[in-house]
């Protein structure tokens, strides 16, 4: 609860301080005297964004600081965030005249986000336009998964959760879906090359023995000229002298002086070597005419498997190499393709999974909301006779969604007829501001007896929960009067029994209701204007109702209706 709120330079409101009592609080004031600024501040305290120019003109920073009571459990679950002999909580917030903001923690530097974990559990906050929300499906739903109990709030985790991995799962299937067109002309282009090189079976000594054999055969009738010729002039066939005869004869010559002069028996003897070794040349060259020939159509045969090879290294890379290399490159990605059926069967498979998880997460979800609407709609339509609503009828009506969302399979659409007798429509078609302000805070205090698993059959009706945030209400009870009025006003009180509420209210009848009346009031005549917040008691209650019935101070009749109001709270 909080005990304590302190304000200092937040626009108008220069330093204001309420120290809350338990029940329930009022803040009244003239239209334009700043009473919204306090709201804004408890939503600073929130994590709220600090709006630009909040801070007071010609100071420094504005402050936001509330006080609240430490409980056990708070204090377990913040744990070393805490000081060891801290006995209350204090959040705060300071804002620079730059729009800087830091946030604190019991004196210690927190971020936003951290201020919003903690404040949630402390403060919950209707604004005067709250109520427009409950017209949105969203809303009305999470009203009622509030109803449901805790334990709704962890199946619709998992619900979402699951959703979006049924999500993710079939996006990655209707991914592989669209690629498959294009993955089956990838693979025939694959298969198709793939096969090209398999069956041509290229080899780079195959393709350097193939050239040279290619050079041979167009070169056969030279190269068996060639030899041919070499093979006459060592020893041709007609008798005639020729290398090898003259070459012996002049052995011949040398062995005839052997043993004469050493140097002269070295040269004959590699004379000697030189003629046998031409005679084998001779010979060699002789036999290679006879044998060099080419079977016919053998050059055709190596040009076309040449050409074969040609083609391939043109179009993979320019040698034998990368075309192989292109081959491994394409067995690879063939194999990558070929699993793209079993990765399809999978994707479907782990979607009908998915789904299946979703469908059992959705009717756990949906059986919840079946069982708690009615219950829902009963307490509601109870509130709303405590609120000048007799007779008004109050449903809550569940409709399948074609394509479960995220929030489940279900729609839910609340519906009311404000008189006897009236069909039910929509509330968003047909409720009233001031009606749409009881309905909100009928619910509001269904949504508090709801509010724990404790608060059971062992708690009395309007009993809070051990521990119960602030609730604050601004100007919620907007567009209604009258007895209206003072049936919102025993409303809020009845929820305000066992917890602190704090009610920005412009209503008499509302506010004669309050344990402790705080007052914000607007000096023009300072530089800048100035709002300053005081709490009232005894006759300055009276003339603050007064005020508020739209009355002069001296009026008497209008003293005595405030004193009245007062006598029957």
């Amino acid at each position: 609860m909080l005990n304590e709120l302190r304000v200092e330079n937040l626009l108008l409101i220069e330093r204001a301080e309420l120290r809350l009592a338990p029940g329930l609080n009022v803040l009244t004031g003239e239209t334009g005297a700043g009473k919204t600024v306090l709201a804004h501040a408890l939503d600073l305290l929130l994590g709220g964004r600090a709006r630009s120019g909040i801070v007071r003109p010609r100071a420094a920073e504005a402050w936001v600081e509330g006080a609240f009571e430490l409980s056990a459990t708070l204090r377990e679950e913040l744990g070393e965030r805490l000081p060891e002999d801290a006995e209350e909580l204090v959040l705060a917030r300071r804002v620079s005249a730059e729009g800087r903001t830091r946030a604190y923690v019991n004196g210690r530097a927190a971020g936003a986000a951290e201020l919003r974990d903690v404040g949630a559990r402390l403060l919950s906050f209707y604004g005067q336009h709250e109520h427009r929300k409950l017209t949105l499906a969203s809303a009305q739903l999470d009203v009622l998964d509030g109803f449901c109990g805790p334990a709704q709030a962890q199946r619709r985790a998992a619900y979402a959760a699951a959703w979006s991995r049924a999500r993710e799962a079939r996006g990655a299937l209707e991914e592989l879906r669209a690629r498959a067109g294009a993955r089956e002309r990838e693979l025939d282009l694959l298969l198709f090359e793939l096969d090209e090189i398999e069956s041509a079976a290229p080899d780079e000594d195959e393709a350097a023995e193939l050239a040279a054999e290619r050079d041979r055969l167009r070169h056969l009738e030279g190269l068996r000229a060639a030899a041919l010729a070499g093979a006459e002039a060592v020893s041709p066939e007609s008798g005639g002298p020729g290398a090898a005869a003259l070459l012996a004869g002049a052995a011949r010559e040398l062995d005839t002086l052997e043993g004469v002069d050493a140097r002269l028996d070295g040269l004959a003897e590699r004379v000697r070597a030189a003629l046998l070794e031409l005679e084998d040349v001779g010979a060699s060259l002789r036999s290679y005419e006879q044998e060099v020939e080419g079977a016919p159509g053998r050059l055709e045969e190596v040009e076309e498997r040449l050409s074969i090879l040609d083609r391939l290294r043109r179009k993979h890379g320019g040698t034998i190499a990368a075309v192989l290399e292109h081959a491994e490159r394409c067995r690879a990605r063939r194999d990558d393709l070929a699993g793209a059926e079993e990765a399809i069967g999978e994707a479907e498979a782990a979607l009908a999974a998915a789904e299946g998880e979703l469908s059992g997460l959705a009717s756990a979800l949906g059986d919840a909301r079946r069982e708690a609407a009615p219950r829902l709609a009963r307490a509601v339509r109870e509130r709303l006779g405590e609120l000048a609503m007799e007779g008004a009828s109050f449903e809550v009506s569940l409709a399948e969604r074609e394509a479960p969302g995220l929030a489940g399979a279900e729609s839910v659409e609340f519906l009311i007829a404000p008189n006897p007798g009236v069909p039910a429509a929509p509330l968003r078609e047909i409720a009233s501001g001031g009606e749409l302000s009881r309905v909100m805070l009928a619910l509001t205090g269904v949504a508090a007896e709801n509010a724990s698993p404790a608060a059971g059959a062992s708690s009395k009706r309007g009993d809070p929960p051990a521990e119960s945030p602030l609730l604050v209400f601004d100007e919620i009870d907007a567009g209604i009067g009258g007895h209206t009025a003072r049936a919102v006003g025993e409303r809020l009180r009845a929820l305000a029994r066992g917890r602190r509420v704090l009610c920005i209210t412009h209503l008499p009848q509302v506010a004669s209701l309050a344990d402790r009346h705080f007052r914000i009031e607007k000096d023009i005549a300072a530089e800048p204007a100035r709002a300053t917040v005081e709490e009232l008691d005894g006759a300055a209650v009276v003339a603050e109702l007064v005020r508020m019935l739209g009355a002069d101070d001296d009026d008497a009749g209008a003293r005595k209706h405030a004193r009245e109001l007062l006598n029957a709270a």
